[in-house]
């Protein structure tokens, strides 16, 4: 009887202390359940909803029928063009986003600068980044007209005679990495900000060493942006992989995209042609899977190499 009045306290207490807890937990999934929701309904739904759709043949418009890996073997061994969109988008990827990215590095380091009006020039460069792709898209189809467009007639001043940049299959990708680079003012803001936030005694302690401005660039600056950078890398990876817009508006003549003779198609387009226009909806999915698996490993190996070259100030590394 003693033992067990003993014990009943300690019960009480136990019970007392985890009520809390559930109750913080309660709370937790009440406040996070519209995003649980969210998620489960609008992106793990659709997700496993495609990886069904991959392993079928569906049209839209009848039953979907179970062709296992068909799609898959398919696409990789008896659709040439899907290479040819691969290698495009390769193409594209990696030259604008080592572009976009060195072009982030060097403008933001201008734009840090103790200049006149530093402003006006910040605004500028991060203005192209709140006007709608549609319209970009639609101006620089003006500017890369061949004949009336602003590039073409700039070049003719100097007696060069510009390519038909959209029409020409030797062009037109460069055109659309021209672009990209166009699209710069996210990445510079946050560059920016990582410069801001660097600290002045690292600055200092250089110059008392003896370094000049690009010293001071390569050895302080650089190793300081390396989480910024890595970031911008990650998402300019899965935006240049997932171009879509340019291509439907700058390449599209009203019935396809991705011309001349696919040199423009990318993988998005490509699905979206595949779903949208010949109703191969199954195949389509394929083609997703294959994107995803493609992002994946490529983040993957950003990641994983991250522990080579970023580094963070309250990081200390053993030799």
């Amino acid at each position: 009887m003693t033992a067990t009045l003993d014990r009943a306290p300690a019960s009480l207490r136990k019970a007392g202390a985890r009520a809390p807890r559930n109750r913080e937990a309660l709370w937790f999934y009440l406040l996070a359940s519209p995003w649980i929701i969210g998620f489960v309904v609008l992106t793990l739904g659709p997700m496993l909803a495609s990886a069904y759709l991959s392993l079928t043949d569906w049209d839209l418009f009848t039953s979907p029928a179970w062709v296992g890996l068909d799609n898959y073997v398919k696409l990789f061994t008896a659709d040439p063009v899907f290479w040819k969109v691969l290698g495009n988008t390769a193409f594209y990827s990696f030259l604008s986003v080592p572009l976009t990215m060195v072009a982030s590095v060097g403008v933001a380091y201008l734009l840090n600068k103790p200049l006149r009006g530093k402003r006006i020039f910040r605004t500028a460069v991060y203005l192209p980044t709140l006007v709608p792709m549609v319209a970009t898209s639609v101006l620089f189809v003006w500017m890369f007209a061949p004949d009336t467009g602003l590039i073409n007639s700039f070049l003719a001043l100097f007696g060069v005679d510009g390519p038909a940049w959209l029409l020409d299959a030797a062009w037109v990708k460069p055109a659309l990495i021209l672009v990209s680079v166009w699209q710069i003012g996210t990445s510079v803001m946050l560059l920016l900000a990582g410069m801001q936030g660097i600290p002045r005694h690292l600055y200092e302690a250089a110059a008392l060493d003896g370094a000049g401005q690009w010293q001071q660039f390569r050895h302080v600056t650089l190793p300081m942006l390396t989480p910024v950078i890595f970031f911008n890398l990650v998402m300019g990876i899965i935006g240049a992989f997932q171009v879509f817009a340019q291509i439907y508006i700058m390449t599209g003549n009203g019935r396809s995209m991705g011309g001349p003779d696919n040199a423009s198609m990318m993988i998005v387009p490509y699905l979206f042609d595949h779903a949208f226009r010949f109703n191969h909806m199954g195949y389509a999915s394929a083609i997703a899977w294959v994107l995803f698996v493609i992002l994946l490993a490529l983040t993957l190996l950003v990641i994983r190499s991250s522990s080579l070259w970023v580094f963070y100030e309250n990081e200390v590394r053993r030799k």
